[in-house]
């Protein structure tokens, strides 16, 4: 069935010092990390995937509300079915959409508020 998430594409949070936080996961967790985040590769049914652990600044604006913590980014297969069916069940979808050389990215917003990132990987 196309129009599914098949993984994690990312987890990510905020911090107030994210340099700092994202050392503290690296120095106890050995994370595999760069300026981006540490990269996780993976296969699943969708096939090869990359899942990201980042940490953002505080007051970043690309979780949405400032009050969310964290967000979650689902690696889908068909974003498009994916949204069309979100869309039909009712789901809020924002109208921001990107589309990069690595992927297409979409959000939604979940029952408690908190933005979602949907990517379909190339």
């Amino acid at each position: 069935m196309a129009g599914r998430a098949v993984g994690f594409g990312g987890i990510f949070i905020r911090s107030s010092d994210p340099e700092r936080l994202q050392q503290w996961y690296v120095e106890h967790f050995s994370l595999p990390a760069d300026e981006a985040g540490a990269h996780f590769d993976c296969r699943d049914d969708g096939g090869h995937g990359r899942t990201v652990f980042a940490v953002f600044e505080a007051d970043s604006d690309y979780f949405g509300s400032r009050e969310q913590a964290t967000m979650i980014n689902f690696r889908v297969d068909d974003l498009d079915a994916v949204l069309d069916r979100l869309k039909a069940a009712g789901v809020e979808i924002l109208p921001d959409r990107q589309s990069y050389d690595f992927g297409k990215f979409a959000w939604v917003v979940d029952p408690d508020g908190n933005r979602v990132e949907l990517w379909e990987p190339v």
